[in-house]
């Protein structure tokens, strides 16, 4: 196990160099220049030119990624540069408030997503299993901003049960999480549905059936349990894709975290936080798939580490 996860963390460490010099070199090649956004329009090409050397945007492009991983390697984020606060506390400041709304989203779309795939397997080609399946398309379909918006409509305008947006209370986070559960619980529920349907028609459920116990019991503590594996392994890309993407909804919702934080940093054209939530983003990913490799060796032990 130490071997398997000593492995692990050096292909991330070269994985995650590889993310930042992609993302380095993309941002680049960005036509936007971050320096006039920091100097304004009337700023004197004097002054333009100052900043630039001062944020050592002068030097060439090798010397700029090579300074930045040296003062990575030490836990320097950098320096935002319209905000002037260090990237690590900025991160540091979000990342409770996207992570409590990741787990939220997380337990939504499971809790949908598994329900709906479990009923869907067991009646099967019913109307039931064909409405539930049009409603995963829906979900995996449809664009964060709308669900996001309808649902504010209906639940926060029209019926004031929620709040319109903020951060701080239990209500202020149901629809968030609901917005990326619905979207996510569409992933889940055709995937529930076909890793049941296979665990279904395997011996051992069949002789469970034979035993007389009851289709409850089968289905709970027989089948239910077999069909989690690939659940599991989408569980720890989903930490990774709800710490990088969930930038759309936390606009919507007026939600604090790091994904708002992207957005107003790609607006400014601000270098060093994309660049760190970049990275979060991919450790998060990396971490993420990590676990529920370790996760699954529990729930099933047939399987052997390479």
């Amino acid at each position: 196990m130490a071997r398997y996860i000593g492995r692990r963390l050096f292909e991330a460490v070269l994985i995650l160099i590889g993310i930042t010099f992609v993302t380095y070199v993309l941002l680049y090649l960005v036509p936007a220049d971050p320096v006039r956004q920091i100097a304004g329009r009337s700023a004197t090409a004097e002054t333009v030119e100052n900043i630039r050397r001062q944020l050592g945007l002068h030097l060439p492009f090798y010397e700029q990624y090579w300074n930045y991983l040296s003062a990575l390697v030490q836990g320097d984020f950098g320096r935002s540069y319209i905000q002037k606060t260090e990237v690590a506390e900025l991160i540091r400041s979000r990342l409770p408030a996207s992570l409590l709304l990741m787990v939220a989203a997380i337990a939504a779309e499971l809790a949908l997503g598994l329900t709906m795939g479990v009923i869907s397997a067991v009646r099967r080609n019913s109307a039931v299993d064909q409405v539930l399946m049009v409603v995963s398309f829906i979900g995996v379909s449809a664009p964060q901003f709308v669900v996001g918006i309808l649902l504010l409509y209906v639940f926060a305008v029209l019926l004031g049960w929620f709040p319109i947006g903020g951060y701080g209370t239990f209500s202020h986070i149901v629809l968030p999480a609901l917005t990326l559960g619905f979207l996510g619980a569409g992933w889940y529920s055709r995937m529930m549905r076909s890793s049941m349907l296979n665990v279904l028609g395997q011996d051992f459920v069949r002789t469970a059936r034979a035993k007389g116990l009851s289709k409850a019991r089968v289905i709970l503590r027989h089948a239910v349990p077999n069909a989690l594996l690939p659940i599991i392994a989408m569980i720890g890309i989903d930490i990774g894709i709800f710490m990088s993407g969930i930038v759309v909804v936390e606009s919507v919702f007026g939600w604090p975290g790091i994904g708002q934080l992207a957005w107003q940093a790609i607006q400014r054209v601000d270098i060093p936080i994309i660049m760190g939530v970049t990275l979060v983003a991919a450790c998060s990913i990396v971490l993420g798939n990590l676990v529920a490799d370790i996760v699954a060796l529990f729930v099933d032990p047939r399987i052997k580490l390479k």
